[in-house]
């Protein structure tokens, strides 16, 4: 009986478990620009930092933006916004797991010299249809 529970129990649990993490892992920095950087700079420095990322174990699907703010209203000391998509959050842990040390993790302390980006926040994105 006890065994037919335990099973029941861990059927249960893989159903309602399975779809808690469904949805895209979407990390997004709230970033303050140098005085001399441009806008050209940021995108530059994203493409070249999703390169990297992409050499990544894990990183091979993600996906990068970069907003700039065009109306606002008390957005604070916000230049940029940089995002970065991964399909899954296997795929985010995965990269995660690998990053420090890599090609994308240097150039993430390089890019500080024109950006500064003190904030994160990790969200889950679900695709709507």
């Amino acid at each position: 009986m006890k065994t037919k529970m335990f099973l029941m129990l861990a059927l249960v649990m893989m159903v309602v478990a399975a779809p808690a993490f469904s949805g895209e892992a979407v990390q997004m920095w709230r970033c303050e620009m140098e005085d001399d950087a441009t806008e050209e700079q940021m995108e530059e420095q994203a493409a070249t930092w999703l390169a990297a990322a992409k050499k990544v174990e894990g990183g091979a699907n993600f996906k990068a933006y970069v907003y700039f703010p065009v109306a606002v209203n008390a957005m604070g000391e916000i230049d940029v916004m940089f995002i970065v998509v991964a399909p899954t959050f296997a795929e985010w842990g995965t990269f995660w797991d690998n990053y420090e040390g890599s090609e994308a993790a240097a150039l993430e302390n390089k890019q500080r010299e024109a950006v500064v980006c003190p904030d994160s926040v990790l969200w889950e994105g679900v695709k709507i249809k």
